[in-house]
């Protein structure tokens, strides 16, 4: 493999040490076994590999992984302060009502009840509105069910902070840009 075939960004991952490339890929998804596999199959030649490598990985993770994927994600309309990544993907929520906002919080404790767990939904791309429909919808869903959709919507998730990881742009410039 050279870097002429491999893409810029992402010969950029497979050329960081253990330890950063650790670091990039706990940013993205906070299960160890998941980062641990991803780790485990670099270099990766494209970022369709990249990609293929972070689904059967989420495939594989167990209930226990799942939770701790989930801790860290802070709940819809509450962004972690300071951090980027939590702002951009929650921009829905950026401009929403103190309604809205109340609203989801009281429906974030709701689920946080029923389930054990935050609501997790790949926000990216959408109003907080959208975020808010889903989140009443799934209430009901069967705790079975939703952690299928919980498994789903974090492989989503996953696929675009891999893209970020593996973007011709310095991750690392790039979250100093947006503080």
């Amino acid at each position: 493999m050279t870097s002429t075939s491999t893409p810029e960004g992402l010969t950029r991952f497979n050329g960081l040490e253990e330890s950063a490339a650790r670091a990039a890929l706990l940013d993205a998804c906070a299960a160890t076994a998941w980062v641990d596999r991803l780790l485990a199959a670099r270099p990766y030649a494209t970022v369709e590999d990249l990609y293929a490598a972070g689904d059967a990985a989420m495939g594989e993770l167990t209930a226990a992984d799942l939770a701790e994927a989930m801790a860290g994600h802070p709940p819809i309309g509450r962004p972690k302060p300071g951090d980027p990544t939590s702002a951009r993907e929650q921009r829905g929520m950026a401009g929403a009502s103190e309604e809205l906002r109340a609203e989801m919080l009281e429906l974030n404790l709701a689920y946080q009840d029923r389930f054990g767990h935050v609501f997790l939904i790949c926000a990216t791309g959408r109003t907080g509105e959208q975020m808010r429909d889903a989140l009443r919808e799934r209430l009901g869903n069967p705790p079975e069910r939703e952690r299928e959709i919980v498994r789903a919507e974090l492989g989503k998730i996953n696929r675009i902070r891999l893209a970020r990881i593996a973007s011709p742009v310095d991750v690392e410039e790039d979250r100093t840009q947006e503080v």
